[in-house]
């Protein structure tokens, strides 16, 4: 969780997506009980099946699929953890969360992925920043609203998301405007961003956030004492 009086070094969108590129795949679990221990700052992707979660994590990290993005929705229908860090250190994670609302899988196996993407939200101490995308053409769903309402404690308790409306391309400047001032209106303490794969807008300005959000959840360095 982050510490909501410390304030991040600012970063260059280069150098955080440079730090971005060395995501590397750790683990896949079907549950929390097989996650690692909680251990560095965690950043959780979450978002419907068809918001383009995969080609999210893949642009940000130029790995075209280190995020496994499919034609038919609903593929992650577990949790998938990637290392960031340099020279083979971990200095946080990236959580790839199965989607919610697609309907053409069958219903129990549904119903299981969405509470294993549920108990990741509201139990995982490790949990430090949130990206929850949303098709900037369709605007908030009743399914989003209600992500957003199971967030809100932790949101309150100081932890930063951003709702990333994707697809941004698929808009004219105006609708781009409008969908992004109605989304800030909702967003439930969080802020909003347009976002384009395609087009490459707000991928530098997403990667500087994740890049903040896991320094400011880092614990603070002890300050050094020079002896006279």
């Amino acid at each position: 969780m982050q510490n909501p009086t410390r304030r991040a070094p600012e970063v260059s969108g280069p150098d955080a997506l440079g730090w971005l590129h060395t995501a590397r795949f750790l683990t896949t679990s079907p549950d929390l009980q097989h996650l690692p221990p909680p251990g560095p700052p965690e950043l959780a992707f979450v978002g419907r099946s068809n918001a383009g979660k995969s080609t999210c994590i893949n642009t940000l990290t130029q790995h075209r699929r280190l995020a496994f993005a499919s034609r038919t929705p609903g593929r992650t229908q577990d949790i998938n953890l990637f290392a960031l860090g340099r020279q083979g250190q971990t200095d946080a994670l990236l959580a790839d969360l199965p989607g919610y609302g697609y309907a053409a899988v069958p219903k129990t196996a549904k119903v299981r992925w969405q509470q294993v993407m549920a108990n990741y939200l509201v139990q995982r101490p490790g949990l430090s920043g949130l990206v929850v995308l949303c098709d900037a053409r369709h605007g908030l769903t009743e399914l989003d609203h209600a992500l957003l309402d199971l967030m809100a404690p932790r949101v309150a308790q100081g932890m930063p998301f951003v709702l990333a409306l994707t697809k941004a391309d698929k808009l004219s400047r105006a609708e781009g405007q409008r969908a992004l001032s109605i989304a800030k209106l909702n967003c439930g303490g969080g802020d909003a961003m347009l976002f384009s794969a395609t087009r490459g807008v707000g991928v530098e300005a997403l990667a500087q956030r994740l890049w903040q959000w896991s320094r400011a959840a880092r614990p603070a360095e002890p300050a050094s004492h020079e002896v006279a």
